[in-house]
């Protein structure tokens, strides 16, 4: 296909420069060509005034102008060995008398990396890889990155909404989501949840400059398998080329890559992450159009709300239009961290998603199913993420609740047949087959069997000093729990039993 020699560059510009250069110039042609197995119609222009280019003139002559010639010539070709890629996207001038234009970019995106092995474990007894023999190679990723859809640059707001929106429905809309938690929603966690009904899922939250710089950091905090989709990679940053580092290294392994805009803990401020960076929105902002306009996959936020609701949805905009293509609404502030003493407040999230036209999640007050069903109806949002409660209850998704939520139960509600003993070691079984270090699995094992510790509170003693945790040592524990005869069940309401004995509800 033959270019304009103004578009045969592979020079930067912003969108004023290119606004300007088109505002003065007509469309000369076209070609229809595949890119990806899509047709693309593009247009380049023939400039009557201004150019893409700004060096004029002839390459230098002289003893080696052959080789200036030749290099001067390679900058803006199409050289797939070294990862140089075309994409076209859609330009609307300002002029409404004329017409869109297809611009040629070309990006040189750094080379990723796998990174979902586990290779290397620490030292540390609780840090280690609770693998029974340490494995000499990665654990079975998916071989490559998302294809058939390019870097989110685009100038044209339009195109980027229908974008996040076909993203979202090609994923299926998933309305349960597990929240991201620090050191708690690793893969066998999440492979859990999803069994009991989870739609989607959160990786912890990821140190973005750790994550870059150290391998054995990504080997033991980042881990996934083919099933384990879809998934959401959280990082937190404060300094965007940082960020797009880590972020390339998991794009093949995710459908969105997540900046965390909503811790609100005393390490965030130290670290200046998280909801401390609401006192700095140009910092947010560039952040996000670092993400936005350089990977291939969808840029989410997770977020929590200002005291002020105009100052909420002005954020909320902001980060739309940074770039970002779905939002995910912690409905307290940054000072209102006990989620027992502070309820969420739904109808700030209500008014962001009607601020808002891309995906909204909602997040907080979400206990069992009554909940979800509640948010999604007072909210309008597209899905509910939930927390604290999955770490007491791994099957809440799927309609069960624990003894806590049943007071004033009209009788719907019966024994669904599994306890948190059960799910216990259910959870072990999945780290025997996706390794992570012990200090999660023990922070697991205190949530879920909370209830039988208080009342057995000398087996929580035994688990507190046994320093070197194994498989064998757990199961055994958990089956002395179950010996002391004080059944703890799950209730089930409006669910129906599966295959798999895991119980469905309708949302």
């Amino acid at each position: 296909m033959s270019r304009s020699p103004s578009l045969s560059r592979g020079q930067n510009w912003s969108a004023d420069q290119i606004q300007q250069a088109l505002e003065g110039s007509q469309p000369h042609g076209g070609k229809t060509v595949d890119i990806m197995d899509s047709p693309v119609v593009v247009l380049w222009p023939v400039l009557r005034s201004g150019s893409f280019q700004k060096r004029k003139g002839k390459p230098r002559k002289g003893r080696n102008g052959k080789k200036q010639r030749a290099k001067k010539r390679s900058e803006g070709c199409l050289h797939m060995r070294f990862g140089i890629f075309p994409f076209f996207f859609p330009f609307c001038p300002r002029n409404p008398s004329s017409k869109p234009y297809f611009l040629l970019l070309l990006s040189n995106p750094k080379s990723s990396m796998a990174c979902a092995a586990t290779q290397n474990p620490s030292n540390d007894e609780d840090g280690e890889l609770c693998s029974i023999s340490k494995p000499s190679s990665p654990p079975s990723i998916p071989s490559s990155p998302p294809l058939g859809s390019s870097p989110s640059r685009c100038l044209n707001g339009e195109w980027r909404l229908e974008r996040a929106w076909a993203h979202w429905r090609k994923l299926g809309e998933p309305k349960l989501i597990v929240a991201p938690m620090v050191d708690n929603s690793e893969l066998p966690f999440r492979m859990l949840c999803r069994k009991y009904g989870a739609d989607a899922a959160y990786t912890p939250m990821l140190h973005s400059r750790i994550f870059s710089e150290n391998e054995k950091y990504r080997s033991q905090e980042f881990t996934t398998c083919k099933e384990d989709r879809p998934l959401f990679v959280q990082f937190c940053a404060n300094d965007p080329t940082i960020l797009l580092e880590a972020a390339r290294l998991v794009e093949p392994y995710c459908d969105y890559v997540d900046i965390n805009l909503g811790c609100p803990q005393r390490i965030a401020r130290r670290g200046n992450y998280g909801a401390f960076l609401m006192d700095n929105l140009p910092l947010v902002k560039s952040l996000v159009q670092k993400l936005a306009q350089n990977l291939h996959v969808p840029v989410s936020c997770k977020i929590r709300i200002f005291p002020s609701l105009q100052d909420t949805i002005a954020y909320a905009r902001m980060l739309e239009d940074a770039g970002c293509s779905l939002l995910a609404v912690h409905g307290r502030t940054r000072d209102e961290k006990d989620g027992k003493k502070f309820r969420a407040d739904w109808s700030a999230i209500k008014a962001v998603r009607s601020a808002v036209r891309i995906p909204v999640l909602a997040n907080g007050n979400i206990r069992h199913m009554d909940d979800i069903r509640s948010c999604l109806e007072e909210t309008g949002v597209d899905g509910v993420l939930s927390a604290e409660s999955l770490l007491e209850n791994p099957a809440l998704f799927g309609g069960y609740r624990t003894a806590e939520w049943i007071e004033g139960d009209d009788g719907s509600l019966e024994d669904g047949g599994l306890d948190q003993a059960e799910l216990v070691l259910e959870y072990l079984k999945l780290c025997e087959t996706h390794p992570v270090p012990w200090r999660m699995i023990r922070s697991h094992v205190h949530k879920m069997l909370g209830e039988w510790f208080r009342i057995h509170p000398q087996l929580r003693e035994e688990l507190n000093a046994q320093s070197k945790l194994t498989f064998e040592w757990l199961n055994d524990l958990v089956n002395r729990v179950k010996q002391q005869g004080s059944r703890i069940p799950l209730y089930l309401t409006e669910s129906r039993v599966t295959a798999n004995g895991a119980a469905t509800c309708s949302v």
